[in-house]
């Protein structure tokens, strides 16, 4: 095997052009195999791997600076960079991370995981080696479905006037996760028919230059008029038009091809963009049918790319269902997601009502802008967006919405810890920053049944609202479904001496806690449902755990700024004379990994739970406030 003899780019340097075609077939089959077994980014990771090849053939890597937008399709990268051996172990505990990560290999010049920052982050590292007088080459990898977010289209309207010596290799495969739409994606369609353009051109201009006497003249004739023709078919093209040298478009899955032209832009100066066009899901059959179902990709069948498992309805997709049913009642409802209709379980809603459905591109800040003028102008916008992409539009959140109070319903999917995904992925942060944000109402279902209440809730309530949910289904359903009052909790179970405060995925934690100590201790703790993260009703919680000695929180966010802080702020403001124990994710960024080994390793599971309660009670500790958090 050809891979067997490529641990670094180097060896690829070595290789001829045949053997480098074997070797991308042997990458494609390394790489379906593992993640067969592995779960994770298979289509895009398939779509890039002569492209892969082409960048450490042509360029001197680690010293010239690779930076991947996104990151996920840098499976074909580390390979070539010496961790193919470690693929195995790709994206569990302790394994190799899913994306770029400076700590793991020195050819990982930046950490992603986000769209639409490469440019941003290669300019800056550009103009760093500019001013430090020092000589290698930067390049950004980005895909055309990052175009769409601002930072990008920002950076390339510095880039372009910078001067600066910068390439940008555009990965176009006509696909973010979802199908691209939107203006970026028309322009792009259009340069791509450029390439069809220039070879009948040639091969027609070969064929009239050979005609005695008169083909010459035919062809300066023809070179006279085509310009008109050329601008009526093709649009003045707009990385040109705002700096950038363009190179292409060029195949993204022939090697020669792309060397040729990676060779071109290594020796121009200024800012360059190179134009690759690929397919996601290149090489497997069922990836490239249905490159959105392999994006992020669970285990398979690496012969036919059928999935493994029968898939249960999860929280994405009971939000869909319900927001339908919603919908039809209700002409007001409009949904919004940014470049995640399949993710965020937006397909049926956008099939049956097509024009109450906008999906703005990868463009999370667009999308809440877009979700308040329609609420101002009279519209219910539901807007569904993972937890972590949300971060992106915290201006937005304030600015745009909650200074005037207008009713949006933020959907926060993929809230809490996702796992495999990593640091960039984890959804820790949104109950914090969502409660310090004047005027919105943040709230958590502890089942499906919770979420279709809240759901209508918000519907109602005409105020911004924060729903959050897991990625997954959910844990039980706890066949309750209570009026939902403002700030009010809601009484799971009843007992003395220990009350558990929990909220989301939570409360099912907190059952099962309830349950150990039953067993354990015989003690029948009370569980508490807190729904509210803000506002949460004081009157209501002190009411609750009055009869109880202990009190605790347990949440799937941070320490900070979450329930367990605002039960705390409640005690001290009431003087209320109770110990507290908290149980959180610390003030840290989460690694890959299982959901249920984050969990025990930051003692959010069910026994460290349990034990620390026990330990408390038994030892009777006088001290009023514990923080648990890992």
């Amino acid at each position: 095997m050809i891979l067997n003899k490529v641990n670094y780019p180097e060896d690829l340097k070595k290789l001829s052009l045949d053997e480098k075609d074997i070797l991308a077939k042997e990458i494609r089959d390394k790489i379906i195999n593992t993640v067969a077994n592995t779960g994770g980014h298979l289509a895009s990771n398939l779509g890039i791997v002569e492209l892969t090849i082409a960048i450490h053939s042509i360029f001197n890597t680690p010293m010239d600076k690779v930076i991947w937008d996104v990151g996920h399709q840098t499976y074909v990268h580390k390979m070539l960079t010496g961790r193919k051996n470690k693929l195995d172990s790709l994206r569990k505990y302790n394994g190799l991370a899913g994306f770029p990560k400076v700590e793991e290999s020195i050819y990982d010049s930046f950490n992603t995981g986000h769209s639409s920052t490469s440019i941003s982050v290669a300019l800056g590292m550009a103009r760093a080696r500019d001013i430090k007088k020092e000589n290698h080459k930067v390049i950004a990898v980005i895909g055309d479905g990052a175009l769409t977010g601002g930072m990008a289209l920002e950076a390339l309207n510095d880039a372009g006037s910078s001067g600066t010596n910068l390439i940008v290799i555009l990965n176009d495969n006509a696909m973010s996760i979802s199908k691209n739409v939107g203006g970026i994606s028309l322009m792009l369609s259009k340069l791509r028919t450029r390439n069809l353009y220039i070879k009948s051109n040639m091969k027609g201009k070969k064929i009239v230059s050979k005609i005695p006497l008169i083909g010459p003249k035919v062809v300066r004739f023809v070179q006279k008029t085509k310009l008109g023709i050329k601008h009526f078919f093709i649009p003045k093209m707009y990385f040109e038009d705002i700096g950038f040298r363009y190179l292409g478009p060029v195949d993204g899955h022939n090697i020669q091809e792309l060397e040729k032209v990676l060779r071109i832009s290594n020796n121009l100066t200024g800012p360059v963009l190179v134009h690759a066009l690929t397919k996601k899901g290149k090489g497997f059959k069922a990836a490239e049918e249905n490159p959105d179902q392999f994006h992020s990709a669970p285990k398979y069948d690496p012969k036919t790319g059928e999935r493994l498992g029968v898939k249960k309805q999860d929280y994405s997709g009971r939000f869909g269902e319900k927001l339908v049913k919603l919908a039809k009642d209700n002409n007001r409802i409009v949904a919004i997601t940014a470049a995640m209709t399949d993710g965020t379980g937006l397909k049926e809603f956008a099939k049956k009502y097509p024009d109450r459905f906008f999906d703005v591109g990868i463009a999370e800040q667009h999308a809440i802008g877009l979700a308040s003028g329609l609420a101002k102008s009279g519209m219910v916008p539901f807007v569904p967006i993972y937890s972590s992409f949300l971060q992106r539009a915290y201006d937005q959140l304030i600015h745009d919405v909650a200074i005037t109070s207008l009713p949006v319903v933020v959907c926060v999917d993929r809230a809490g810890i996702v796992g495999n995904d990593g640091e960039t992925h984890q959804g820790l942060l949104d109950m914090s920053f969502g409660s310090t944000i004047p005027n919105f109402i943040v709230m958590a279902p502890k089942d499906y049944r919770e979420l279709d209440k809240m759901m209508e809730f918000a519907m109602d309530i005409k105020k911004p609202v924060m729903i959050r949910y897991p990625r997954g289904c959910e844990e039980k359903d706890f066949r309750t479904a209570a009026k939902i009052a403002l700030g009010k909790t809601e009484l799971i179970r009843d007992g003395s001496e220990v009350a558990i405060v929990a909220i989301g995925k939570m409360v099912y934690r907190g059952d099962e806690v309830c349950n150990k100590l039953s067993e354990d201790l015989g003690i029948e703790a009370k569980l508490i449902n807190a729904r509210f993260v803000k506002p949460l009703d004081e009157f209501d919680l002190l009411e609750k755990v009055k009869n109880t000695k202990l009190v605790v929180t347990i949440e799937d966010g941070t320490v900070i700024n979450g329930l367990g802080d605002q039960v705390e702020r409640i005690f001290f403001k009431n003087k209320v004379d109770k110990e507290l124990i908290k149980f959180a994710y610390p003030d840290k960024f989460i690694k890959h990994g299982s959901v249920s080994e984050i969990e025990k390793r930051y003692g959010m599971d069910t026994d460290n739970i349990t034990n620390i309660i026990e330990s408390v009670i038994e030892a009777n500790n006088n001290s009023k406030i514990r923080g648990i958090n890992g």
